[in-house]
């Protein structure tokens, strides 16, 4: 019985411890559970408090940082401001002078381009006087030409009226020479060889006029008065006829004196029986004697002379005359005061020229030492930006190889810097 009472005792002991310790392990996980809360509970607000204190940190260090890069900024600012202030100051100065430098180089080539403009209009009036004066003269010489035409056309026409006259009475004459032919006359065998002479002389030199001296006349047979290709009055040669079985000298002194009544050049004794002395023709006492069939080159030649000799003399008329007015005009004043004032002009254009060139010269030597100056402040303030900012912050690219394009030329106005 003890033992069962034991045993019960025991059972509702264990009972009890059980349900106890099942009660207080119950408490202690609860516990367990809520320390396990409160521990996650601290660690979270630990986290938070942590990443507050961050985020204030970093926030205080991005303001200290701001700030510091404000103040640095602002100095930078200052500086480069004052900087970029006295070199926007140079660089107004520079594009003034430069402005200044541009109207003067136009000014200059204004003034050259309307110096060359008045020497094209002074070689193109020179050009339209010329032209002027050559249309004029050529005017002139048609004006003479198809005078000299119309002259010749009306000689033609009167010497075909006189040939035809001519002929009429050369066709009577040999009506009558053949008439007097048949009698055997001595003096109609002489008319036939002057009309012979005179026809032979008229089919050779047509512009020439062939005069007829009448019967009962005195002096020679014929007359052929000479003219030059423009119709011109060279001269005059005299021509007798004989036909005789016998020379007479006579005929030549007759003949001599009729050249000098008749006021001839020449003479030409056209005779059928020669000189004893004189196989062929030629000249004696001044009077050229010649055979019938010698005439004519004879004549050629003469009147070849005379015309030369006419033209000599034409060239030679006022020639003394001519060289005294030039003498005395180059001479004179007048001259003297001419030459002086395209002198006078010559030089000053010279020297306007040569002191236009040395200003420009005087101008470019400067402008280079002003871009020198430019150049030297830039290599400065691009040193002292380098050195307070690093070579990364500012792009100054004055002295590198953008240099040649940023750089201003004679006629640019573009920017010194990028930026």
């Amino acid at each position: 019985m003890e033992d069962a009472f034991a045993a019960d005792i025991e059972k509702e002991m264990r009972g009890k411890l059980e349900s106890e310790w099942r009660k207080r392990m119950d408490v202690l996980q609860t516990e367990k559970q809520q320390l396990a809360q409160q521990r996650q509970l601290v660690e979270q607000q630990r986290q938070a408090q942590e990443e507050e204190l961050s985020k204030r940190l970093l926030l205080e260090k991005e303001k200290m940082q701001e700030t510091l890069a404000e103040h640095i900024r602002r100095q930078m600012a200052a500086d480069f401001e004052n900087q970029l202030r006295m070199l926007q100051q140079t660089n107004h100065e520079q594009e003034e002078r430069l402005k200044a430098a541009r109207q003067q180089e136009l000014e200059f080539l204004r003034k050259e381009q309307e110096l060359r403009n008045r020497e094209e209009e002074m070689e193109i009036a020179m050009h339209k006087k010329v032209l002027e004066a050559r249309n004029q003269l050529t005017e002139v010489i048609r004006k003479e030409e198809a005078e000299r035409s119309q002259l010749r056309e009306t000689e033609f026409q009167l010497r075909m009226r006189e040939m035809e006259k001519q002929l009429e009475d050369q066709r009577k004459l040999a009506e009558e020479m053949k008439r007097r032919a048949e009698q055997g006359s001595t003096q109609l065998q002489g008319e036939i060889q002057e009309l012979v002479l005179e026809e032979m002389l008229q089919q050779a030199f047509p512009f020439d006029t062939i005069t007829e001296v009448g019967k009962g006349i005195r002096g020679a047979d014929c007359i052929q008065t000479i003219r030059n290709q423009f119709g011109q009055e060279c001269g005059k040669i005299i021509y007798e006829s004989k036909r005789t079985k016998d020379f007479s000298r006579d005929w030549v002194e007759k003949l001599k004196a009729d050249m000098r009544s008749q006021g001839a050049d020449v003479a030409i004794l056209v005779t059928q029986a020669m000189p004893k002395d004189m196989d062929r023709f030629g000249e004696r006492d001044g009077i050229w004697i010649c055979s019938f069939a010698e005439v004519k080159a004879l004549a050629l030649v003469l009147r070849d002379g005379v015309i030369r000799i006419a033209g000599a003399l034409k060239s030679q008329e006022n020639k003394g005359d001519k060289m005294h007015m030039l003498y005395n005009y180059l001479t004179s004043s007048e001259f003297a005061e001419q030459w002086k004032a395209i002198r006078e002009g010559f030089l000053a254009m010279k020297l306007s020229i040569q002191k236009e060139r040395e200003a420009m010269e005087k101008l470019w030597k400067a402008r280079e030492k002003q871009l020198e100056k430019v150049l030297l402040n830039a290599a400065h303030i691009k040193g002292s930006v380098e050195g307070i900012a690093g070579s990364d912050s500012v792009d100054l690219k004055l002295l590198e190889d953008a240099a040649d394009e940023l750089l201003p030329g004679p006629s640019d106005n573009g920017p010194l810097f990028d930026k």
